[in-house]
């Protein structure tokens, strides 16, 4: 048996946990640095005067960034290995952190929030594979869901830490903070984050047996032997690796995949950027569309883990179908009962929960689309586009409101946007388990 069909067999290893939790660290830290400018807005804003415009460019600067490196950054791990990658968009990451504390100007800001947001790009187009590379085939829900619960736990942090440092040493403090625990993470992935295995056996590196072995002793799998001649072009270099994802053979599978996560990121940052002022907007006070919004975060540290649970029990595509149109029904109730408090803020923790199980299930599911060589890509350019989503939501958004649509009419459109994604996937068809594909080179182990 090879060493692919080990993993995705055999019982998860304590290494591969450790690996899961190094990528929930890493996925911690898109929740901290979303957060962290959320909120430090208001002291930014009066030390730079700022006007909701350039604050808005502001706030959008470091997810503009995160799309560019998922869609640019994406490639180079498919050429050059998934942890080199990581480690890079690491650097560019906790040096965007630190020079965003030296900020003189809003456009000085928006420039590193821009670096930071490209390294953390890089870093979620990789670490989704790893994640997925490295669960078994049982766990690989679960092992998702985890990593997606990561952004709820680093927003939750982040926002507790920016309140607190930024109330004693002002808004500078807490970049200095994300900057510092980057590099923190940088220095731990360096001695402890394995390569992709997938990788490995496909592009054959200098030392490669030797550098299987060692994965191999970590997860307490038996020693790799010799490696058996890889597939025609299987590591083959100089390819357009974006092109490859629009191929005769994968067009249909990624532009359906590309429209799900659209759909989904659009209506996931719509919930979490606009429910507080929207529920001011149907009648609740400023405090009270403040805890709302609370809901939705607490509701979505558990969905994406709800997500796994179940993913491990039926077709992962079928989960997220059913939590896609649970997404959007819950939404059209959420607002409605506005009114009566209770309600509204127990139906908030469902939709926090559904839409963050939503975007678990897409990490899911995407990886298994791709072959080793273009599977960063694949997911890169996914996450991506799924970016542009969360960037047009809020000005769409703004742009309704000013034509006077209400908080019920939003609501219904953004729940119609999701139930695109829940179509798109059912077009990709069923599948039994959570299979991150085999390559067909193969690899004795004795």
């Amino acid at each position: 048996m090879e060493l692919r069909d080990r993993i995705n067999q055999s019982a998860m290893s304590p290494y591969q946990w450790l690996i899961i939790g190094l990528c929930v660290l890493l996925n911690a830290l898109d929740g901290f640095d979303v957060m962290a400018m959320a909120f430090t807005a208001t002291s930014v804003t009066n030390d730079f005067g700022l006007s909701g415009t350039e604050l808005g460019l502001l706030l959008s600067a470091g997810l503009v960034g995160m799309a560019i490196g998922s869609l640019g950054l994406a490639p180079f791990a498919d050429a050059f290995g998934r942890r080199p990658l990581i480690l890079v968009s690491l650097t560019l990451a906790a040096g965007g952190m630190f020079l965003s504390a030296t900020a003189h100007s809003a456009g000085e800001l928006g420039l590193w929030r821009a670096v930071t947001g490209l390294g953390v790009g890089g870093i979620l187009a990789c670490t989704n594979v790893i994640a997925s590379e490295y669960s078994s085939d049982r766990r690989r829900g679960l092992c998702i869901g985890i990593y997606t619960a990561g952004y709820g736990v680093g927003a939750t942090l982040g926002g507790m830490a920016a309140v607190a440092l930024q109330g004693s040493y002002g808004w500078r403090s807490v970049f200095v903070f994300g900057g510092t625990a980057t590099a923190l993470a940088l220095a731990l992935l360096a001695v402890l984050l394995p390569e992709s295995v997938d990788f490995l056996l496909t592009k054959r590196p200098r030392n490669v047996v030797e550098r299987l072995n060692k994965i191999a002793r970590r997860l307490g799998q038996p020693a790799v032997g010799e490696l058996a001649a890889p597939a025609a072009g299987a590591g083959a270099s100089g390819r357009n690796r974006v092109g490859e994802l629009l191929a005769p053979g994968q067009r249909r599978a990624t532009l359906l995949i590309w429209l799900a996560f659209f759909a989904t990121m659009f209506g996931f940052y719509f919930v979490n950027s606009w429910t507080p002022r929207l529920l001011v907007e149907a009648g609740m006070t400023e405090q009270q569309g403040v805890v709302g919004g609370l809901m939705l975060t607490l509701g979505g540290t558990f969905g994406s883990i709800l997500y796994g649970v179940l993913a491990g029990k039926w077709s992962s595509r079928g989960v997220f179908i059913v939590f896609a149109v649970l997404s959007a029904a819950s939404m059209v109730l959420f607002i409605s009962t506005a009114a009566v408090l209770a309600l509204a803020f127990v139906t908030g923790v469902a939709v926090g929960m559904l839409i963050n199980g939503c975007i678990a299930g897409l990490y899911t599911v995407t990886p298994g689309l791709y072959a080793t060589r273009t599977r960063s890509t694949g997911v890169g350019w996914a996450i991506g586009i799924g970016r542009a989503g969360a960037i047009v939501a809020p000005m769409i958004t703004g742009a309704l409101l000013d034509a006077a649509w209400s908080p019920v009419q939003l609501y219904l459109g953004v729940g119609a946007v999701v139930l695109v994604a829940a179509v798109a996937v059912r077009m990709l068809g069923p599948v039994a388990r959570n299979r991150v594909r085999p390559e067909r080179e193969r690899v004795t182990v004795g």
